[in-house]
């Protein structure tokens, strides 16, 4: 059965002025799929979003939403009334109640879900009476999430959804998002956590300075770009990288531990007996196995910490 493409954009541009901030990118996003736009901040992420979502027009390129032109004024209203939207810096009436805040978005749409089911679906039936001002930012999300689905959209954009939330927070969103996909939703996510992406995406598209540098599901880009397997000897020193260079050329040292390339699975233990042979002391060994954090790091040369490349 062939996929339903429900995004599709072709050679998009955004200049402003002298400045390029999308550069002709190109990709397909699948009905009820999570879809994942990563990269740094100021890569182009949520211009290219503002452009799908009719707040922005393109330079150049096409893109459809649904079928529909981004660029008709018919096709800009048939979008608006099938999508969903979270921007990055959402907010809403600090001295309406939760289920308040949700049921005044509600009234804008002519049809969309129930105002309690949707508290049901975003686990907050007990703050329903809460002030929003008064929620932890991690409540705060969930209640956009809901105000993001009040008109039951076809397709769901969500923009840096986890930026500023703590580990827990950031875990529950997930499940909501994957709770959100389970339902046949199809999700537009941009995030700059790669661990994110990983976790949550069916595709990723991989933005850096406008361009799109990488394009597949998290395994084929990790098998593609990640690299090697490495074992890493902690507090291995000097005397466990003599041992291991002499028989892994591409071992090196970091920071006091050892970095060994596994290229097979007999590289593994074949480390592990030349270690125990040659009695050579260290804290811990470690198996890393690449991710897509890997997969920028050899696309790009850089790392990603919050957003911002080093």
């Amino acid at each position: 059965m062939s996929k339903q493409t429900v995004i599709q954009v072709d050679s998009l541009v955004k200049k402003y002025k002298d400045t390029t901030a999308v550069d002709g990118v190109s990709f397909t996003v699948n009905k009820g799929e999570v879809f994942s736009f990563v990269g740094p901040n100021g890569a182009g992420k949520t211009t290219t979003v503002e452009i799908l979502v009719c707040l922005r027009n393109l330079t150049a390129g096409k893109a459809t939403v649904l079928g529909y032109d981004v660029s008709t004024r018919k096709g800009q209203q048939q979008i608006r009334k099938r999508v969903g939207v979270l921007p990055q810096d959402f907010s809403t009436f600090d001295m309406l109640t939760v289920k308040e805040n949700i049921n005044y978005y509600k009234k804008m749409y002519d049809r969309g879900q129930d105002v309690d089911e949707l508290i049901k679906l975003v686990n907050l039936e007990h703050k329903t009476k809460a002030l929003y001002k008064n929620l932890s930012g991690g409540l705060k999300k969930r209640v956009a999430i809901a105000i993001t689905l009040v008109n039951d959209p076809d397709v769901v954009f969500l923009d840096e959804p986890t930026t500023g939330l703590d580990p827990k927070a950031r875990r529950d969103l997930w499940n909501l998002i994957e709770g959100l996909r389970n339902q046949g939703k199809t999700i537009f996510l941009t995030t700059h956590y790669m661990d994110e992406a990983e976790v949550l995406s069916d595709r990723v598209v991989i933005i850096s300075y406008g361009k799109i540098i990488a394009n597949g599901t998290p395994s084929e880009l990790i098998l593609e770009h990640g690299g090697k397997t490495t074992l890493i000897v902690e507090e291995g020193g000097k005397d466990a990288y003599s041992v291991l260079k002499a028989k892994f050329p591409k071992a090196h040292l970091d920071n006091g531990d050892v970095l060994v390339p596994l290229n097979d699975k007999s590289d593994l233990p074949e480390a592990v007996m030349a270690l125990n042979d040659a009695k050579t002391k260290f804290a811990e060994l470690v198996v890393r196995r690449p991710n897509l954090e890997d997969v920028f790091l050899n696309l790009t040369g850089k790392k990603m910490v919050d957003g911002e490349l080093n």
